[in-house]
């Protein structure tokens, strides 16, 4: 055995020497191995051949190449002609949530108006300028319906229609959306509204609608809300009442507690526009008031007069955890 092993080693070292001399390294030709083992090996990879694939990973020592160096391109790829060369800076969530609180409306519903709000006034502009509103906008809100299967209707009346009909809502809710969402959008970036030409009968949007339920231009006027609907919103307002021209509900506080409910609905009216229309007849009392008015000094209950009811109820409940006793 000794002399196997002697003979073995005299073997591997002039194996190793023929491999220096080729230029290979003797761990490439198997003459790294120990005595026996290393010809065993080596007529094993003669007589089969490399390794079955997924077995090793292939590399300069085992039988396959080393893997390719990881490229660095000398330049970026080109931007094709006409794609957009920067992201939108407006931020999705705090869109959508800053049209809820404009609204008075939950986030999923503000969502539906946002979108059926930026494709409908999409549809109204030229090709350029649509292009850059899309581009600004978060693509959440138009990556899903094609702005061409949307009904192009520049006058007041039709796009309130079409915001409504792709929101599900009516034209009165629709306009509060709208205001909404395009009053949102000024504030984060109002050179893009200003420099849209937006059709003349829509500007009107761009203003916040009025304390206590908004105005309501007679072409894009809905029914208001017929006695049957009033009895069961003043179902879920128990502490409302009123008839078809207008709620109220009466708020009677110490005065310490009454300043506060009344600093948080003008902070309702801060953040969505909309606040109920407040008289106080003493320090202690305070009567709101929520109605549409409407051309010719009239006023009616309508859906967003039911919803500021409502806003204005969560807000009382809100700052009442605080109230001193």
């Amino acid at each position: 055995m000794r002399k196997q092993m002697e003979g073995d080693n005299q073997r591997r070292r002039a194996l190793a020497r023929q491999a220096r001399s080729q230029g290979q390294r003797p761990s490439g030709t198997g003459a790294s191995l120990g005595a026996t083992k290393q010809l065993t090996s080596l007529d094993q990879r003669r007589r089969n051949g490399p390794a079955p694939a997924g077995r090793h990973k292939p590399s300069s020592t085992n039988g396959g190449p080393a893997p390719p160096p990881v490229g660095i391109p000398e330049s970026s790829r080109p931007i094709p002609d006409g794609a957009p060369t920067s992201a939108t800076t407006i931020s999705y969530q705090d869109l959508v949530t800053d049209v809820g609180r404009r609204s008075g409306v939950d986030f999923s519903t503000a969502k539906v108006g946002a979108t059926a709000t930026v494709l409908t006034l999409a549809r109204t502009l030229g090709a350029a300028e649509r292009g850059r509103l899309l581009a600004a906008v978060p693509s959440r809100l138009h990556d899903i319906i094609p702005v061409d299967g949307i009904e192009d209707r520049p006058d007041l009346p039709g796009f309130l229609a079409e915001v409504g009909r792709l929101s599900g809502r009516t034209p009165e809710q629709a306009r509060y959306q709208a205001a909404a969402t395009l009053t949102a959008l000024a504030d984060r970036d109002a050179d893009l509204v200003e420099s849209l030409h937006v059709p003349e009968e829509l500007t009107d949007l761009l203003t916040p609608p009025e304390p206590g339920g908004g105005v309501i231009g007679a072409a894009a006027a809905t029914p208001p809300l017929d006695e049957g609907q009033l009895r069961e919103e003043l179902v879920r307002l128990p502490y409302w009442s009123g008839d078809r021209h207008g709620l109220s509900r009466t708020v009677e506080l110490p005065t310490e507690n009454l300043g506060r409910v009344l600093d948080r609905l003008d902070q309702l009216r801060r953040q969505t526009g909309r606040g109920p229309s407040i008289g106080q007849p003493d320090r202690t009392t305070a009567v709101l008031t929520v109605a549409t008015s409407r051309p010719r000094g009239a006023s009616e209950v309508t859906g967003p007069d039911v919803d500021l009811a409502h806003a204005v109820d969560d807000a009382i409940d809100e700052v009442g955890a605080g109230m001193a006793g």
